[in-house]
């Protein structure tokens, strides 16, 4: 029999916040979700292009999540914990009040979405400086991030901008909420803010683009006090934030993540041995991790910098320290295919008939389309169907928020089975613009084997099985279907000290689940497909050039 006392299991608190919801995990040092609760949050949408949200609301349901899942735990067995969220902006006064982002004057809600596209002329003026700091950025900057927001807070809510005492990204707000201490992650503020890890903020740009405000406090509105992301932040939970969240005082709180890096953190380094995939015995800059929910990020790393053209990056060590992160993305994807489903005349017989039989409305539609698919191979169902998915702009590689949407091969037709082409062809539009944009990376030479992908859409056989036979790459699935929590976790293991670092925890925490590997067979009528989605942006613009002569 063995004898002694046996080591007691380590615990990590994980806190996702997403577009709609706060989802909460306890994690163990192997990867492992024991405990997993979520909670949605609300968005208020005032006007087309405007989305905010309240950063109270969200911090409530951060406790109430988090309380669920450590509850009946050991209190001492819980060692760290990491937050990630979407890159959205919070604004507070000089008492860390909450303050207005909408002209009603509703200062709860104090958060402009990352997807809110209210500063399309800040940004289009930001762009046409042509300052060095966008060559950081793809060369373009997104009116996704923060200094368009920012001016355009300054132009059109001047109340709130004389008393703002503070702008936080949110992952930053939550681990002041959590320590008392304002540092900002290197991640947000090198990511959506134009920081750079060696030269800090540029004071040329923000004098340049009419924010000379922010440069005359030494920063202090934005942050200068920067730590790495997975890096213990002050002394720990406080007192107050520790009876809010249901954890212990004083335990290790990290420097937090973007939500689509946390997803990156918790796939990228797994260990793939055994798998027969090209990225074994090959460096972690073989692989690009997608994260894939209401948008999609693709995350490729280097060891130098490397500049592409409409994706943003490089930035040195905000994922992986050490390493250059590049990141493309398509600013909708699972609200696209929601927003295609849903609008749909036939979407009542769907919904019907999926409760009817148990199943997610994805589920059935897979299955439906497998009964009309007949000897076909189901994608080929699309051959007269095409969709350009760009229905809130083009984030990457055109960078170009006024493209919208196209579908054609459109009919009279409206009933089920049209339903379901329409869903696979937005599926299929979506994972062509993967492949865009991993060729504009190829092409300024990164060297991807693999994708790595995870996030809600991961879920969805028909989606991943679309991304390999598209890209002509393996999609490597992870064990756990939470990857962007086991990232969070990973980054409170490692401000807990129980790691020597990000990757070590990477390889011990990030597992494989699946892999699903392309058909070759159907290489050519996909390189057709990709032939005609590059023919549908080239239209669009032509017909815009001939519309703007008038």
């Amino acid at each position: 029999m063995p004898s002694g006392k046996q080591t007691a299991v380590k615990y990590y608190v994980g806190v996702d916040v997403g577009s709609a919801s706060v989802r909460a995990a306890l994690v163990d040092g192997f990867g492992t979700v024991v405990a997993h609760a979520e909670q949605p949050i609300q968005v208020w949408e005032p006007q087309p292009d405007h989305y905010e949200q309240s950063s109270a609301d969200i911090w409530a349901a951060c406790c109430s999540v988090t309380k669920e899942v450590v509850r009946g735990v050991d209190a001492s067995q819980i060692r760290g914990l990491g937050f990630d969220a979407t890159c959205s902006l919070v604004v507070v006064d000089k008492h860390f009040q909450p303050l207005a982002v909408n002209s009603e004057g509703q200062n709860h809600r104090n958060v402009i979405m990352w997807m809110d596209h209210r500063a399309a002329s800040q940004v289009k003026r930001i762009n046409a400086t042509q300052h060095r700091v966008l060559n950081y950025v793809g060369g373009a900057m997104s009116v996704e991030m923060q200094p368009p927001k920012l001016l355009w807070i300054k132009e059109n809510l001047p109340e709130s901008w004389e008393k703002v005492g503070y702008f936080f990204d949110l992952p930053d707000f939550l681990s002041w909420k959590a320590t008392g201490v304002t540092a900002r992650s290197l991640c947000t503020v090198v990511c959506k803010w134009t920081y750079t890890s060696d030269r800090g903020w540029d004071d040329s740009f923000w004098k340049m683009i009419g924010l000379e405000d922010l440069v005359k406090d030494k920063y202090e509105k934005i942050g200068n006090h920067v730590l790495s992301p997975g890096e213990a932040v002050g002394k720990g939970l406080t007192p107050d934030a520790a009876e809010d969240l249901g954890l212990p005082k004083g335990i290790a709180v990290a420097a937090s993540l973007i939500d689509a890096h946390a997803g990156g953190l918790g796939v990228i380094g797994a260990d793939v041995k055994g798998h027969n995939l090209p990225c074994e015995n090959q460096p972690i800059t073989s692989r690009v991790a997608m994260i894939c929910g209401t948008s999609s990020c693709h995350m490729g790393v280097s060891e130098t910098p490397i500049f592409v053209p409409g994706v943003w990056g490089p930035y040195f060590s905000a994922m992986v320290p050490g390493l250059w992160l590049n990141e493309g993305g398509q600013s909708a994807t699972g609200k696209l295919i929601d927003h295609v489903v849903r609008g749909h005349v036939a979407f009542p017989e769907l919904e019907a008939k999926a409760e009817a039989s148990a199943h997610s409305i994805y589920t059935y539609l897979n299955s439906h389309l497998d009964l009309i698919k007949k000897s076909l191979p189901v994608g080929f169902l699309t051959v007269d169907l095409h969709v350009w998915p760009d229905f809130h702009g083009n984030r990457s590689p055109l960078t170009d928020l006024t493209l919208k949407g196209m579908v054609v091969g459109l009919t009279l037709s409206q009933g089920l089975d049209e339903l379901a082409l329409i869903y696979l062809a937005t599926i299929q539009a979506i994972a062509l613009g993967t492949r865009h944009i991993l060729e504009a990376m190829q092409a300024a030479g990164h060297e991807i084997t693999t994708l790595f992908l995870c996030g809600g859409l991961s879920k969805n056989p028909l989606f991943v099985q679309m991304h390999a036979d598209i890209t002509g790459k393996p999609v490597v699935l992870s064990r756990e279907v939470e990857s962007v929590l086991v990232g969070a976790a990973i980054l409170g293991a490692c401000a807990s000290g129980d790691f020597a670092s990000i990757q070590e925890a990477m390889a011990k925490m990030g597992k494989i689940g699946k892999v699903v590997q392309p058909n070759h067979e159907h290489k050519r009528f996909y390189d057709k497909k990709y032939e005609v989605f590059l023919k549908l942006v080239e239209h669009q613009r032509e017909y815009r050039s001939i519309m703007n002569s008038l």
